[in-house]
């Protein structure tokens, strides 16, 4: 965390307002240029800007405005702020630890086979890699290219399931769905019972068939019964 004043441009606007210390120490308090401190006061900047009472918020005293004010040369301080504001991180790639480092070519090599339709930054966010890396592992150029094994990141510890989930499915938003192969599938039931007539014609016969002897079963079996009752 940083010790860092709230509201610059705000703050400077009440100090203007409000104090009689002179525009340096004001810039140099609100990390402002003097002139934009007297663009502040003749009105000519932060005009929508409402003013912030820097001892309300705890980062400036009484106290401290009557020190500079009594001496132009005084520096102001800022006190400890009741609110502490983070400080802002240097967007980059992923850090990784040392002990982890050497098994990111095996990564890399992972994810160029089983996901080729992530991109080069997609891996460089994963597993804190380069581009010019992940070329050569792609292009088999890579020094050690003979010796690497291709290993799951989420194994190894360099990204989480979720990260990679999520890289894989923005990696394959847009792209098409993959056509099945013909062979792979069954054919539907409209197309196989689109028969030839000749073939249509055998299997009415064939049914025809199947019926006579169907009943002429059933009278035998009844001529046999009656039979039976007249003995």
């Amino acid at each position: 965390m940083a010790n860092t004043l709230l509201m610059p441009k705000a703050t400077a606007v009440w100090l203007v307002d409000n104090t009689a210390l002179s525009f340096d120490q004001i810039a140099q308090f609100c990390s402002l240029h003097p002139l934009e401190v007297k663009a502040i006061a003749d009105g000519e900047s932060a005009q929508g800007i409402k003013g912030m009472d820097p001892v309300i918020t705890g980062q400036l005293t009484r106290d401290e405005i009557a020190r500079g004010e009594k001496d132009i040369n005084y520096r102001l301080k800022l006190s400890e702020p009741k609110v502490r504001v983070p400080e802002s991180k240097r967007k980059g790639p992923r850090y990784t630890p040392l002990s982890k480092r050497q098994d990111r070519p095996n990564a890399i090599l992972w994810l160029v086979r089983n996901h080729p339709e992530l991109k080069d930054a997609q891996i460089s966010r994963l597993v804190g890699t380069t581009k010019s890396t992940i070329e050569q592992i792609r292009g088999r150029t890579h020094w050690n290219a003979a010796n690497l094994v291709p290993m799951d990141p989420v194994t190894l510890g360099l990204c989480s399931q979720i990260d990679l989930d999520l890289e894989v499915q923005r990696a394959s938003r847009g792209r098409e769905q993959a056509q099945p192969v013909a062979g792979d599938t069954l054919l539907p039931a409209s197309l196989t019972e689109r028969l030839t007539p000749e073939a249509a014609k055998t299997r009415d016969e064939e049914e025809e068939l199947d019926a006579d002897a169907v009943f002429a079963k059933l009278s035998a079996l009844k001529g046999k019964h009656e039979d039976d009752e007249e003995e």
